[in-house]
């Protein structure tokens, strides 16, 4: 199982596998043609609050990891992305945020933790 993360904005590539949207709000200017969304995954964002309160501040990035990684213990729609792994070998979790540290790079970690 390949778990990748990459910016919604940047062109699909053939390597890409399943695309799954893992931000709460749609990217602003793209229309869902133009995203190549094949999920589009918004339960298994951050919460409105925990990302509110984080802002995209690098500064609150490491107690952001971990308020969203125990989100994610209990947040029955990590399991629909291990479901989705049984069917999709590869699955690129796209975000919006321009900066790469963010909510996807955390749940593909905590994916790849879960699924070995």
């Amino acid at each position: 199982m390949t778990w990748h993360t990459k910016r919604v904005y940047d062109p699909p590539a053939p390597d890409d596998g399943h695309r799954v949207l893992v931000d709460r709000l749609w990217p602003r200017g793209l229309s869902k043609q133009q995203a190549h969304v094949d999920l589009w995954l918004k339960d298994v964002a951050p919460s409105a609050e925990l990302r509110q309160w984080y802002g995209h501040r690098q500064d609150r990035f490491e107690e952001f990891t971990r308020r969203y990684t125990a989100e994610l213990s209990t947040n029955p729609a990590v399991t629909t992305l291990l479901d989705l792994a049984d069917t999709h070998p590869v699955i690129t979790l796209l975000y919006a945020a321009k900066d790469p540290e963010n909510n996807a790079a955390v749940l593909a970690d905590h994916l790849r933790a879960g699924s070995g």
